[in-house]
């Protein structure tokens, strides 16, 4: 049934990826919902070209006003670096999918605003993340949005969406049998759907595409070195390339090792654990390098501070709040650290391994002559009355426990 805000508006935009979910809502929000113009946007974080290039096809041959936003430059530039200052993790991998979407909202809105469009559609679940991701980014950028989501407000399946879309035409991939379910940028790919959801099920190698298996990995051991300025990668073995670039050349050397392979148990928003599987190379060797590369140059207590603060980062981005006042407090300290991450580290790729092998920095806040036990400009002996009286407190409770263990 036609509602007010649909009768108030014909157009409506829809967050298209070309996959299942996204397709099916083209036929649905003419049908059902009664919308004479369905406008797709699908923004190019770094998916592979020819997914872009289906999704303009599918787009086209569904007859929806289609547009493509480049993105790729600025994703990793403004999503995926600061990540790496805050080194981005969520239960044990680098995040991919939840960095992209609040990116994916902002630039379909502006589309929405050139066009005088102010109804959206998603394919989103209701089980999942990304509806939150997806319907935050799009009311902080346009308030008064009306926003569709058919899959979690029709309670749909997997196997409903498939015998509906061959129903419709709706070209897809998808098969009751081959069910996965890919989201893929610069930074990351998922693949989830059908038996990997099951915890004890081995995932086929069909699944990846980035990442070699360790039988067919590289047989030799490669050696490169990443230069960091601020806390943000600049080079790759001394070569200065745009930040997308430098992403792609990485994703390809580690790939090649077998590097970035996660498979976890990972727990939604909403509180459900699911099964997940990630491709993550370049990722994955960007935020060892940067971590080791800290190491050497700030303090113990920013460390230990930085690492409560780099939680909270991560769980913010990894809901999608990336326009939260309290996400901008947390950088503010990031920042004001980042200022001396800068240096070079050599790092060894080898059978699914990335191995730190060296760091150097201008900030190093490391003495090889106070360091040695070689020697003598730290003299030990001034150090005998602070360990005399290290730990005095613990000491003094244990005697007292000793005299009133009875009374106890």
């Amino acid at each position: 049934m036609k509602n007010k805000d649909v009768l108030n508006n014909q157009k409506v935009l829809l967050v298209y990826s070309g996959g299942l979910d996204t397709s099916i809502c083209i036929p649905w929000m003419r049908e059902e919902l009664g919308y004479k113009e369905v406008i797709t946007v699908t923004v190019d974080v770094g998916q592979e070209k020819s997914d872009i290039a289906q999704a303009e096809e599918k787009a086209k041959a569904m007859k929806t006003t289609h547009f493509t936003v480049d993105a790729k430059e600025e994703f990793i530039e403004k999503y995926c670096w600061p990540a790496v200052q805050a080194n981005g993790d969520y239960q044990g991998y680098p995040m991919s999918t939840s960095i992209a979407r609040p990116l994916i909202a902002a630039k379909a809105v502006e589309v929405a605003e050139k066009l005088g469009v102010n109804a959206f559609a998603h394919g989103c679940t209701g089980k999942g993340n990304d509806q939150y991701r997806i319907e935050f980014g799009i009311r902080s950028k346009m308030p008064n949005a009306v926003i569709h989501a058919p899959i979690r407000e029709h309670n749909m399946t997997r196997s409903w969406e498939i015998e509906y879309a061959q129903k419709k035409g709706v070209p897809i991939q998808q098969s009751l049998n081959k069910i996965w379910s890919i989201d893929e940028n610069l930074w990351g790919r998922s693949i989830e759907g059908g038996r990997l959801e099951e915890p004890d099920f081995a995932p086929p190698e069909e699944i990846f595409q980035w990442t070699k298996s360790i039988d067919n990995a590289a047989a030799k051991a490669e050696t490169l070195t990443i230069r960091f300025k601020n806390g943000v990668p600049v080079a790759l073995n001394d070569k200065a390339s745009s930040p997308a670039s430098l992403v792609m050349q990485l994703n390809t050397m580690a790939g090649n090792h077998g590097i970035g392979r996660i498979d976890v148990m990972e727990d939604r928003m909403m509180g459900l654990k699911v099964r997940e599987n990630y491709e993550c190379p370049a990722s994955t060797v960007f935020l060892k390098a940067h971590k080791a590369l800290e190491n050497l140059v700030l303090t113990r207590d920013e460390i230990r501070f930085k690492a409560l603060v780099d939680q909270e980062w991560s769980k913010l981005a990894y809901e999608g709040l990336w326009w939260d006042p309290y996400k901008d407090d947390l950088e503010a300290f990031i920042q004001s650290t980042q200022k001396r991450v800068t240096g070079d580290v050599s790092l060894r790729l080898y059978k699914g391994q990335v191995t730190v092998t060296g760091r150097t920095s201008t900030w190093a806040l490391y003495s090889e002559d106070l360091a040695s036990f070689d020697t003598t400009t730290f003299d030990q002996r001034e150090s005998t009355g602070a360990v005399k009286n290290f730990g005095l407190q613990a000491r003094m409770f244990g005697q007292l426990l000793k005299k009133h263990q009875k009374d106890l």
